[in-house]
């Protein structure tokens, strides 16, 4: 119970955004929908279309239409010459008023449609205008059957909302992924019950405007309509301007990222900036974020920006990478490589040690002939990696499966048997944990993985900032970033990301203000 309560802390801050985002949604879906449904029921051809759209629009998951608009968003903003956000809220905006547009259009048309002839008759009769009929006669009658669709859209586009996570705009989906991530079930709890409470509270309230306008009674529409407003006014509170300077510290979705953002914002707020995260985040969108100014920092790593980012397929030294990768993206991208964080977090082939034994396996040159009888679980990225396409080059492997997980569930798949042998993360402590042989690399196939920290354009000469986060570089043996990694990862007595990032403060002496500059 008690970690249930600490969950709902977070609360307030993510509802105010996941509302502001399914509010613009629904109310976008509505300036659509409607002109679009009035059309629809005078002209049979347009409404083929437009429902046949509306209709084709629900059968793409809400997961991909939200990712496609990232890479769509990206182009057209490379072709205007930049000032189009691909990250964040727009995209979000984008897709989930695509998803509320059929149910809105598909009762205003039928509600449109199944009107009496008679009535419309009459009114003709009696000399209304087009505008006149549809103000006092066709939309009173509409309503009921309009206002079920409207509440069926609100429902949909806050149950969706939670996914924007995915593309960086924050929502209560941020504590249902990284409560999954982290197996902290009173995270995903209490977000699943804030989305769930948000859903109903405003259905509850447009059943009570839909009752007023079906009955014809002034005053429930009234009561709803203010009580709706004032709910949303108060619920985007925290969204209200704040004194201190803000900072956006941009994670990707694992553990690791969650502890090492945390340790970044605890540095920040003891120099005065106000720190919001966006976790959750893949690995191509994150780093176009920063380029983008939608994240001003994050923790990278550089064998990640060497093959996805720069399409490199040489593996140089370490320090040749670093110093190839700094030059390329200030270049490039006006991003800053402050420095290594001091360890390094490299794909590494992973099974478990009596199985290893058993089949004699020591190097990936030793898994070739026995993978046709072993089944592989990756990351969710790792499969469409270039790093994957790489250790094929070198090594001709052929799984008798290969599957993707969360990388929480990946680790389970591998002590269940679901697996053999799994890509791991050679800084994660399980690999200790759970007595994993890692499988030596030979040829050289999977490039450096140091940690690095980046920062985007806006701050990367901004002397306070630099500062403070300098601080970190350098600073974290792979030993302790075990340790504060398993902390969270561990199977009964959990910490927060928050907490180990604590603890690894803790640990490294870092807990002190960054020291004045010159």
């Amino acid at each position: 119970m008690t970690a249930f309560l600490d969950a709902l802390t977070r609360v307030p801050d993510l509802l105010a955004a996941h509302l502001l985002l399914a509010a613009s949604a629904l109310l976008l879906g509505l300036a659509i929908s409607l002109p679009l449904a009035i059309w629809s029921a005078r002209r049979p051809a347009v409404a083929r279309v437009a429902l046949a759209f509306a209709s084709l629009v629900q059968t793409i998951p809400s997961l991909a239409l939200l990712a496609l608009f990232y890479p769509l968003l990206l182009s057209l903003s490379s072709l205007v010459g930049g000032g189009i956000p691909a990250l964040g809220f727009l995209p979000s905006l984008l897709a989930l008023t695509l998803y509320a547009l059929l149910p809105i259009l598909r009762n205003g048309v039928t509600g449109l449609n199944g009107i009496d002839p008679a009535v419309l008759e009459a009114a003709d009769g009696v000399g209304m205008t087009g505008w006149q009929k549809l103000g006092l006669v066709e939309a009173p009658l509409v309503a009921p059957v309009l206002m079920a669709g409207i509440r069926t859209a609100a429902v949909w586009t806050i149950g969706a909302a939670t996914l924007s996570t995915t593309v960086g705009q924050p929502s209560l989906g941020d504590m249902i992924f990284a409560g999954l991530q982290t197996q902290n079930w009173a995270l995903v709890l209490a977000g699943c019950v804030s989305a769930a409470g948000l859903a109903l509270a405003v259905d509850a309230l447009l059943g009570a405007i839909e009752y007023g306008v079906r009955r014809r009674r002034r005053v429930p529409v009234v009561a709803a309509g203010i009580t709706l407003l004032v709910g949303i006014a108060l619920a985007l509170a925290p969204l209200w301007p704040r004194g201190a300077p803000e900072i956006t510290i941009g994670a990707k979705g694992f553990s690791e990222q969650y502890i090492l953002a945390r340790l970044i914002g605890h540095r920040l707020e003891r120099d005065g900036y106000h720190v919001r995260y966006r976790d959750g985040l893949g690995s191509a969108v994150v780093f176009g974020a920063l380029s983008g100014g939608d994240i001003d920092v994050y923790v990278d790593y550089a064998g990640t920006i060497w093959t996805n980012q720069m399409r490199r397929t040489d593996n140089p030294d370490a320090a040749a990478m670093l110093g190839e990768i700094g030059r390329w993206s200030e270049r490039e991208h006006h991003i800053r490589l402050l420095g290594p964080l001091g360890f390094e977090n490299a794909y590494a082939f992973a099974m478990r040690a009596d199985l290893a034994k058993s089949h004699g396996i020591a190097t990936l040159e030793d898994l070739v002939g026995a993978a046709p009888r072993l089944n592989f679980g990756a990351d969710l990225e790792f499969l469409e990696r270039p790093e994957w396409a790489a250790v094929k080059r070198a090594y001709p492997l052929n799984f008798a499966s290969a599957h993707a997980y969360n990388p929480t569930f990946m680790y389970r798949a591998l002590d269940s048997g679901q697996a053999d042998i799994i890509s791991a993360f050679s800084s994660d402590g399980r690999i200790a944990a759970q007595h994993l042989t890692v499988l030596a690399d030979p040829r050289h196939a999977i490039p450096h993985y140091d940690a690095i920290l980046l920062t985007g354009p806006k701050h990367a000469r901004d002397a306070k900032f630099i500062r403070a986060l300098q601080s970190l570089v350098g600073r974290i043996p792979v030993e302790a970033m075990r340790e504060a990694n398993y902390r969270v990862d561990r199977d009964t007595d959990k910490d927060s990301p928050d907490a180990a990032a604590r603890w690894l403060e803790q640990r490294l002496g870092l807990q002190d203000r960054a020291p004045p500059g010159p």
